[in-house]
């Protein structure tokens, strides 16, 4: 049997300048280093500057993996960033980013699953690929969260940081067994019903405003752990395979206490699980792309090596992805 699969070429991530540490905080608000690394593992995180936008963030993530995958932007025909933070209302900030990288074929939009936007966007340019309507993706994850928090609640503004990261996803012939190079399976999920539990109190069609990030943080830990090992076990029981095969766990990067957690209910051994919390805080969308290039650049990541992306964001929305390198 032959399948198409969707195959990662290459993989970038940018950063703005400016690093926001967890002492400068506290020099700000009602907090310290160490209550911030006891609860979250958190020590900084990047700011955007003023004149720096989401979609210049995603064009230098974009252009990153690009030069990674070897491959030049007129090759690509389908362009999906994730961002629960766009330049605009509208139009989406991924044609910002196709204009900004020369394109002016294929097709370009905007996801939003919040943290969970990457896997989401991942899921979403497989299928178009698979379909054979498309040929080469670029699938980027590229926030501005310090954008829309409040600095005086030190529950949130203390977690999020900016920053995006992308990947170049070719469609390749396969044999359609778990042996392929590419993504083997995805698995997404939502439910409105824990909206208040994490959200924006804002947005056109309601207030008319941007709004502040909301959080209830005990009751998004309480549900994340169950959640995430959910959508995982259903990867495992898809494609046959279990914790021990997996090479690298690349969870998204919310809470340090939240991923250790969800390792060692799946038995995932602390040495594979990939961690950047503590120098980009929760990048939101941006979160696993930024991991995944951090673990690539510095060889971590091998051709052939079993990878699973998991993460949960508002709505609750979680999903899991398990690709082979």
């Amino acid at each position: 049997m032959t399948a198409i699969r969707s195959v990662v070429l290459g993989c970038g991530s940018y950063l703005p300048e400016r690093v926001l540490t967890n002492a400068e905080l506290a020099s700000r608000i009602d907090t310290s280093d160490d209550w911030i690394v006891q609860r979250t593992g958190i020590r900084e995180r990047h700011i955007a500057a003023d004149d720096e936008f989401t979609s210049h963030l995603a064009i230098k993530a974009a252009q990153a993996a690009l030069t990674d995958a070897g491959i030049d932007a007129q090759s690509i025909d389908l362009i999906v960033v994730a961002t629960s933070t766009p330049d605009n209302t509208f139009p989406a900030t991924a044609v910002a980013v196709q204009h900004g990288l020369g394109i002016n074929h294929g097709v370009a939009f905007d996801l939003q699953a919040v943290c969970s936007g990457f896997v989401f966007a991942l899921t979403t340019a497989d299928n178009f690929l698979r379909a054979g309507s498309h040929k080469r993706a670029l699938v980027i994850g590229a926030e501005t969260f310090s954008r829309i928090l409040d600095w005086n609640d030190r529950g949130t503004c203390v977690l999020f940081g900016d920053g995006a990261g992308a990947v170049v996803l070719e469609a390749q012939p396969g044999t359609g067994t778990t042996a392929d190079r590419g993504l083997l399976t995805t698995h997404l999920r939502s439910d409105g019903r824990h909206k208040s539990k994490l959200f924006v109190d804002g947005g056109p069609g309601s207030t008319k405003t941007v709004g502040h990030l909301r959080m209830e943080g005990r009751e998004v830990f309480k549900h994340a752990v169950g959640m995430i090992t959910d959508v995982i076990v259903d990867a495992f029981n898809a494609t046959g395979f279990t914790a021990e095969d997996i090479n690298w766990f690349i969870p998204h990067q919310a809470n340090k206490r939240i991923i250790d957690a969800s390792a060692h209910k799946l038995h995932i051994a602390p040495q594979k699980v990939v961690l950047t919390v503590d120098l980009h805080g929760n990048t939101s969308a941006a979160s696993i792309p930024l991991a995944l290039a951090v673990a690539v650049k510095d060889g971590r990541v091998k051709k052939g090596d079993l990878v699973l992306f998991e993460a949960m964001g508002g709505g609750f929305t979680w999903g899991s992805v398990l690709v082979r390198w």
